[in-house]
Formats: C-alpha cells, sequence, structure tokens
C-alpha cells in the first residue's frame, strides 16, 4: 500500500480498516502528509506484487490517475482506477486486477472502505476472461 501526499490520510484509514479485518499491510510509504511524488511510492508496490512478497497492492493519489499509470507501467501489473465498489468487483471479477487505484480526492472514507472489500473480496472468475487478461501484456 502507498500514496502520494494527497492520498495520505485516506491511506491511513485503510491501512488501519483492512488490518483490523485480519489482513497484513505494507506500508511503503509517504511517512507524512509532505510533498512528494508518486510514482516514488508506486513503483516499490508494484515490484512487490510482481516478486510476489504482496498477493495485492492498494495505491492512491489525488485523482488516482497518476500513480494508477505509474503502476501500469509494469508488465504484470493490472491497476484498475477505481471509484465505486461495483468497478471494484468488476476490476476484479473479469479483469484479475492485482492492484487497485484509488482517487483519495474525489471519494469518501466510507466509498473507499466499501471499494476496498469489493477488491479483496472478489476472485477472478477466469473462462472467457482469463484469454482477454492475457491478451493485455504487449506483443501478446
Amino acid at each position: 500500500m502507498s500514496s502520494d501526499h494527497a492520498g495520505y490520510d485516506l491511506k491511513g484509514v485503510l491501512k488501519s480498516y483492512i488490518e483490523s479485518k485480519g489482513h497484513e499491510v505494507k506500508d511503503f510509504g509517504p511517512e507524512n502528509d509532505s510533498s512528494v511524488d508518486y510514482p516514488d511510492y508506486g513503483h516499490p508496490v508494484a515490484e512487490a506484487v510482481k516478486s510476489e512478497v504482496a498477493e495485492l497492492g492498494i495505491v492512491m493519489c489525488g485523482s488516482g490517475n497518476g500513480i494508477n499509470m505509474t503502476m501500469n507501467k509494469h508488465q504484470e501489473i493490472r491497476s484498475a482506477l477505481c471509484w465505486t465498489s461495483e468497478i471494484s468487483h468488476m476490476a476484479r471479477l473479469h479483469n484479475n486486477a492485482n492492484v487497485l487505484a484509488l482517487p483519495a480526492r474525489y471519494i469518501s472514507e466510507d466509498l473507499a472502505k466499501e471499494i476496498v472489500d469489493q477488491f479483496l473480496e472478489t476472485t477472478f472468475e477466469g473462462g472467457r476472461h482469463q484469454r482477454r487478461v492475457e491478451k493485455i501484456a504487449c506483443g501478446s
């Protein structure tokens, strides 16, 4: 889990929430809400997911766009920018998303928790969707 300065407060809320549900959370920073560059905190999450140190990743910045773009530069990462719980559900169910990107400035804490719940509780459906996920990588 990581954020930039805009997502710092929401990251803290979600970290505690996820831990209260019995999940282990690795916090890749930042350590405070001073201005930082989201790629510096996104890339370590992508590397953790790629290397299977982490099963899933959750990242956030102000709009969610910058950190989502950063995550998707990594070949094995399928990051989904989600602003509703339904989008989060479908990102896992049909796209096998392994990173959730959140727009910290545009969603409430309660909605963020609902989105995270769907992301953590939904499993990939596979089937016809597996073929499509395999085609995401360039050159496939």
